[in-house]
């Protein structure tokens, strides 16, 4: 699933090509990736609208109107968000879920194999709801050290298991909480009420800066993700853990352990280093 750094990537591409452009035309294919919004009212609004300003909020591309509301797409593992300026490919157009036709004619297309993806559209009191839902961004300046033990304070759950929840932190999903761990050298199962104040500085340098080179890496391709211009992130060539259990530890050379114990999803880490 694309996380912060993926769709930062997509909305930084997507912005110069969109901002300040009117919609002119608008197809939906599929309806079962709408929330809270009709097929009519969705096509309704966006059709001689324009974009004003693309942005992100934590792992969901944010487009605001001119009319005031906000476009907001998760693409989550399938999907993908790229404005074509030729004709599209008969594959390419397979998967098409929405389709904006800008008014020079390029097409802004949110293409998703399997719509696992969401789609909504939300006036401004709607907005202020949705994103109130989520944690603080750890990109930006304001996100410290205390505020990040902040928003961990109170919990007795798994570390990893902490800073993937949405509501505490936006963003960190199952790629990078593996690999700021491993770089914090904190055990992902351990309790995040023990963490002492060395591990937490260990482990918000270890965030931050794992997710902003994932960002200049323009993001981790393991299987279907692209960038908002179609190509593939090439993070995963840096990756220390996320999907190497078995294969020997950069750090020590013993063999990386991969359970699933934690969180029911793929953790891997060293039982060494991260003792």
């Amino acid at each position: 699933m694309p996380e912060l750094p993926e769709v930062e990537t997509i909305v930084r591409e997507l912005a110069p090509r969109l901002e300040g452009y009117r919609i002119a035309r608008v197809r939906l294919a599929k309806t079962d990736v709408l929330r809270r919004v009709s097929k009519p009212r969705l096509v309704r609004t966006l059709t001689g609208n324009a974009f004003e300003e693309v942005t992100r909020r934590a792992k969901h591309a944010v487009f605001r109107l001119a009319s005031g509301h906000r476009l907001i797409v998760q693409p989550r593992m399938t999907g993908s968000l790229v404005v074509y300026d030729r004709p599209l490919t008969r594959d390419e157009a397979r998967y098409a879920v929405l389709t904006c036709t800008i008014e020079d004619g390029r097409r802004f297309i949110y293409r998703d194999v399997r719509r696992l993806g969401t789609v909504w559209l939300l006036d401004e009191r709607g907005w202020a709801a949705y994103t109130s839902r989520i944690g603080p961004e750890p990109l930006e300046e304001t996100f410290t050290p205390f505020v990040f033990a902040e928003r961990l304070k109170g919990t007795r759950v798994a570390v990893k298991k902490a800073i993937m929840d949405q509501r505490r932190i936006a963003g960190i999903g199952n790629i990078y909480a593996n690999e700021a761990l491993f770089e914090a050298r904190v055990d992902p199962s351990k309790p995040t009420s023990r963490l002492s104040l060395d591990e937490f500085a260990r482990l918000h340098e270890a965030v931050t800066g794992v997710l902003a080179r994932a960002v200049d890496a323009s993001g981790t391709t393991v299987r279907d993700y692209r960038s908002g211009t179609g190509e593939p992130g090439r993070f995963q060539f840096e990756l220390k853990v996320y999907g190497r259990g078995g294969e020997p530890c950069v750090r020590c050379g013993r063999r990386l352990v991969t359970t699933h114990a934690i969180d029911l999803r793929a953790t891997t880490f060293c039982a060494y280093c991260q003792r």
